[in-house]
């Protein structure tokens, strides 16, 4: 009887419990699938609709349903626009490399006017996916390229270039050297400036933050960085126009939207000048790969520290608690 009995569960939980989807526990997703680069998963609420390209954690990509800021660090990003002197934001030509689902694109046209917007994304599914779930419109081109490839290929200065080509936890080799910022900055007009997306915030000497912004601080005169609140997120922004913070100063004042406006003054009172060092990577020599993988053992390592703390003042039952 208890052979028949098991047979019967084994078979129920065979027909009742199975999912074919990455993410078994989540009950309702719009979209879930897998391109050559990434798995892909689109998920929605009342208020906005995101991309992740990992089954567990993180978010790549949001579209708002209704306006307001994201929350993440698009916002912070969109204060290069404003360092751009001499021109209004609804006239810049803006470039995105990794492109994603557009989540920057659709921020910048709905606070800044018609910019006229552009992307390179190496993910043909996901470009897809930003025209079927995230509303970015028809008009903003986006080109199915490798992002220094499309450089190579392409004369056009723009007046913001935003660099977010991240492979999941790292930046790809080739898009974090001497020689790929040389063809950024190559690529902006006379005053422009680059916006490079950092998800990771290392520490200790010669971790992966300061080896790019060491790199870039090579090829640009003039680095600020900002840390985004509540997330691990750094942004930088460089340009050869050492005037940059205060013409950011300037712009920031003639902004109408009063969330943007806060946001944008947090970011000018928490924007450090990065003083360059000399950790650079080269096209012979970049070490992304090995130098993610330290800041992720970092982050484990804190981690397990936080809950052995837990465990050694509380016993099983507190950790258990906190979990």
């Amino acid at each position: 009887k208890k052979v028949i009995v098991s047979g019967i569960i084994f078979v129920l939980c065979c027909i009742l419990g199975y999912s074919d989807s990455f993410a078994f526990w989540q009950n309702v997703l719009t979209y879930e699938g897998e391109s050559i680069y990434n798995y892909l998963q689109v998920s929605e609420n009342d208020r906005r609709v995101a991309l992740s390209t990992n089954v567990l954690f993180g978010v790549q990509s949001v579209y708002m349903k209704e306006d307001g800021l994201t929350g993440m660090y698009y916002d912070y990003a969109m204060a290069a626009p404003l360092m751009v002197p001499e021109k209004n934001t609804d006239e810049m030509d803006v470039l995105i490399l990794g492109m994603g689902t557009g989540t920057y694109a659709t921020q910048c046209k709905k606070y800044f006017g018609n910019m006229n917007m552009e992307g390179v994304e190496i993910d043909e599914k996901i470009t897809d996916l930003s025209r079927k779930y995230f509303s970015l419109p028809n008009n903003v081109n986006v080109t199915t390229y490798d992002g220094r490839a499309f450089l190579q290929a392409e004369q056009k200065k723009y007046d913001v270039i935003m660099v977010d080509a991240y492979q999941d936890i790292t930046i790809p080799f080739q898009m974090s050297s001497v020689e790929f910022f040389t063809m950024v900055r190559e690529h902006l007009t006379e005053k422009g400036v680059m916006v490079v997306n950092m998800n990771m915030r290392g520490s200790g000497e010669g971790n992966i933050n300061q080896y790019l912004s060491d790199t870039i601080s090579s090829v640009f005169g003039n680095v600020y960085t900002v840390d985004v609140n509540g997330s691990t997120n750094r942004e930088l922004f460089a340009s050869t126009n050492a005037d940059m913070m205060n013409v950011f100063q300037s712009n920031m004042q003639r902004l109408t939207d009063p969330q943007l406006q806060t946001l944008m003054r947090q970011v000018a009172e928490n924007s450090e000048r990065y003083e360059a060092g000399n950790y650079i990577m080269t096209d012979d020599k970049a070490p992304v790969e090995l130098l993610g993988m330290r800041v992720i053992d970092q982050i484990i390592q804190e981690e397990v520290a936080y809950y052995k703390k837990i465990y050694e003042r509380e016993g099983i039952q507190g950790l258990l608690e906190e979990l």
